[in-house]
């Protein structure tokens, strides 16, 4: 494999950066977490009219741009670091990585062109009130009538479970774990945004009783459907978290340019050095880790279990130390709502936890490695 980006994976970056720096300034993700929809619908359509954001990692044969996850690395990665308020990890991450990863050919040829053209958000709703991302604990119920099947359960903490269009739900059968699609106003479907602590990135619960589902794949098969697009989407958070991680870097270092005390600027004292230098170890670190997944996921390896939770253990960690540390360098100012360093404190913890915290993933990775 070339571990390298090519200069058109550099240019797609540079796109996206410039495209960030105008619709995603700070101001307008402070604009846009204070509202229950949580994105501009209006800036929704520019990333797929005007970049081809959306169709970025779907295949060709389904309306896609046929790209791959190292493309997808870049954009997660500066999307990260502007703290995107955008319905896009859920829909692409998640969504459409759970029909690309179902071998259903009909779901693909009949949901993949809606994500791609951008006219159809989705998201995975998986986990329930546990807050496990363990498949076992999945309680949610699908039956099969004479007219198809219906679901009934309650789905917790779903990534824009409110505003998606369309609804992935993991529930069980009488033959396992199955995957279904349902779509926004079935019946029987009622959705709330939660209350969250990272409001840069919505949540919602997801109520379903005898709400009408779409089977995709095969019942009772969705097991390793579902912990592929997981390791999949680690590997997307991962990305995501370096750039958060690396914009916190560069905040605190910027910062301790120009900040004087004692009549010099504050980095040139020794403690002030010392964080910034192990923020820029953890840093280079993580994004080793994450590029290193970006690559095994696009080259569909059989590493991919294992440096998927790799990567997401380590990049959780580094990004919420940078997290902490770049509010520590700003000292005073850094705890206050006016300054940036807390939305990117808590973007930090929730992507933490989100699909598992490092401990979980330690775990995960020593049984894959048969520790």
């Amino acid at each position: 494999m070339n571990f390298a980006f090519s200069e058109e994976q550099e240019e797609l970056r540079r796109s996206v950066r410039r495209f960030l720096d105008d619709k995603s300034p700070m101001t307008e993700v402070r604009r846009l977490m204070e509202t229950t929809e949580g994105f501009d619908r209006a800036v929704w359509e520019q990333m797929a009219n005007q970049l081809g954001l959306q169709a970025l990692g779907i295949p060709e044969a389904y309306g896609g741009a046929g790209f791959g996850q190292v493309e997808l690395t870049v954009v997660l990665e500066e999307m990260g670091a502007a703290l995107l308020c955008a319905p896009y990890f859920s829909t692409v991450a998640l969504g459409s990585n759970a029909i690309l990863s179902s071998g259903d050919e009909g779901a693909k040829k009949d949901l993949l062109p809606g994500i791609a053209a951008g006219e159809t958000i989705a998201t995975l709703a998986l986990t329930e009130a546990s807050g496990t991302w363990d498949l076992g604990s999945i309680t949610t119920t699908a039956s099969e009538m004479a007219g198809g099947w219906t679901l009934d359960g309650v789905k917790m903490f779903v990534i824009d479970g409110h505003v998606a269009d369309l609804l992935l739900v993991a529930a069980r059968t009488a033959g396992g774990i199955s995957l279904f699609a349902v779509e926004a106003g079935a019946p029987g479907l009622e959705r709330s945004a939660l209350a969250t602590m990272d409001q840069t990135r919505k949540q919602a619960r997801v109520a379903l009783s005898g709400t009408p589902a779409r089977l995709i794949g095969e019942q009772g098969a969705a097991g390793p459907v579902l912990s592929r697009t997981l390791d999949l989407a680690a590997v997307g958070l991962a990305a995501e978290q370096v750039g958060g991680a690396q914009r916190c870097l560069d905040m605190s270092v910027d910062y301790a340019k120009t900040r004087v005390q004692f009549g010099r600027p504050i980095g040139s004292f020794q403690a002030i050095k010392h964080k910034c230098a192990d923020m820029l170890l953890e840093v280079e670190s993580a994004k080793s880790a994450a590029y290193y997944a970006g690559w095994a996921a696009a080259e569909d390896s059989d590493e991919l279990p294992v440096v998927a939770s790799l990567a997401k253990s380590y990049c959780s960690e580094a990004y919420f130390h940078a997290a902490a540390e770049n509010i520590q360098i700003h000292g005073g100012i850094g705890f206050t709502w006016e300054h940036d360093a807390h939305l990117y404190f808590k973007r930090a913890k929730s992507s933490e936890l989100l699909f598992g915290d490092p401990s979980y993933h330690r775990e995960l990775l020593a049984q894959r490695l048969g520790i």
